[in-house]
């Protein structure tokens, strides 16, 4: 991977989750919900993140319910810690589901 990973205080972590509607931090992660319409949309929505979450070494906690996704993000490899990378994987995320939604 070769990147520098950041550990996020508190005060940095509610800074940029300003920029991250929805995303709640609690108990040193960060997660937010996504919502589908059935089974099949959640497993095709994790499918399509999953080479983005090889390629960057960042493998979230993830919650299907029949029609939703619960993504939890924090750092294992760094104490359990909310790192920078946490925040690109969000973005990540974000990203993808706009595309998914149009």
């Amino acid at each position: 991977m070769g990147e520098d990973i950041k550990i996020l205080n508190e005060k940095e972590i509610n800074d940029l989750l300003k920029s991250f509607p929805g995303w709640k931090y609690k108990d040193n992660k960060i997660s937010k919900e996504f919502k589908f319409e059935d089974f099949m949309g959640c497993l095709t929505f994790i499918v399509k993140l999953a080479p983005i979450f090889e390629m960057n070494d960042h493998h979230p906690d993830i919650h299907i319910f029949y029609s939703k996704i619960l993504f939890e993000l924090q750092r294992f490899d760094f104490g359990g810690k909310v790192t920078d990378m946490d925040f690109k994987i969000a973005k990540e995320i974000e990203r993808t589901y706009e595309m998914w939604k149009d």
